[in-house]
C-alpha cells in the first residue's frame, strides 16, 4: 500500500499495490503493522456497506462525537463517487477545510478518514456500492452532521444532486 497524503492533516489517499498476472491481481487493503508504522489508528470495529442506485446521490456529512470519534477506511467497489472529507479538529492546522476524491471500482482507492472528520460522498454513476471500515461501533446518540451544502465550507459536488435523504437535509450548518 501507498499512502499518499491529501491537503487535510493526517488524511490519506491510499493506493494499491497489485500484483498482476494473468487472472487479473492480488493487492492487500489492510495491514495493520504498516497503518501503525505510519502512526494511524488501526482498529477495526464494523464494516458497513452503502448500496446507491442514482447517479448524483449524496449522503453526508456524517460523524460521531467524542469519546466514539471514527477512523474510517471508505472504498469504493462498483460504480464511482467523490469522496469528501472535512476537518472538525479545532486545534488542526487544516480545521474547517475539505477536500474530495474520486474513488472507484477502476482506481480501487481507499481514503484514511482520521477521527473528528466529517465524511460524505456522491454518486458519479448508477449503482455505486461504498464500503467502509470503521473503528467505532456505531453509537447513534453520538451520531451527527453537517449539511451538505453549509456555506462555511463550500463543496464543490460535481453533478447537480438527485438524491439526500431527509435527516441529511434537516443537517443544521456548522457552528465552531
Amino acid at each position: 500500500m501507498k499512502f499518499k497524503k491529501t491537503k487535510l492533516e493526517g488524511a490519506y489517499v491510499i493506493e494499491l499495490e497489485k500484483h498482476e498476472d494473468e487472472r487479473g491481481f492480488f493487492a492487500r487493503v489492510w495491514d495493520k503493522k504498516q497503518f501503525e508504522n505510519m502512526g494511524l489508528s488501526c482498529e477495526i470495529q464494523e464494516c458497513s456497506v452503502s448500496f446507491n442506485k442514482k447517479k448524483g446521490t449524496i449522503r453526508g456529512m456524517h460523524y460521531q462525537e467524542p469519546p466514539y470519534e471514527e477512523v474510517k477506511l471508505v472504498s469504493c467497489s462498483k460504480g464511482k463517487i467523490f469522496d469528501v472529507i472535512i476537518d472538525l479538529r479545532k486545534n488542526s492546522t487544516t480545521f474547517k477545510e475539505w477536500t474530495g476524491v474520486e474513488l472507484s471500482a477502476e482506481n480501487h482507492k481507499i481514503i484514511y478518514v482520521p477521527e473528528g472528520f466529517a465524511h460524505g460522498f456522491q454518486t458519479l454513476e448508477d449503482d455505486s456500492e461504498v464500503f467502509y471500515m470503521i473503528s467505532q461501533i456505531y453509537r447513534p446518540e453520538y451520531a451527527r452532521g453537517i449539511r451538505w451544502n453549509d456555506p462555511v465550507f463550500k463543496i464543490k459536488w460535481p453533478l447537480e444532486k438527485t438524491i439526500i435523504s431527509d435527516k441529511d437535509q434537516l443537517f443544521n450548518n456548522f457552528k465552531d
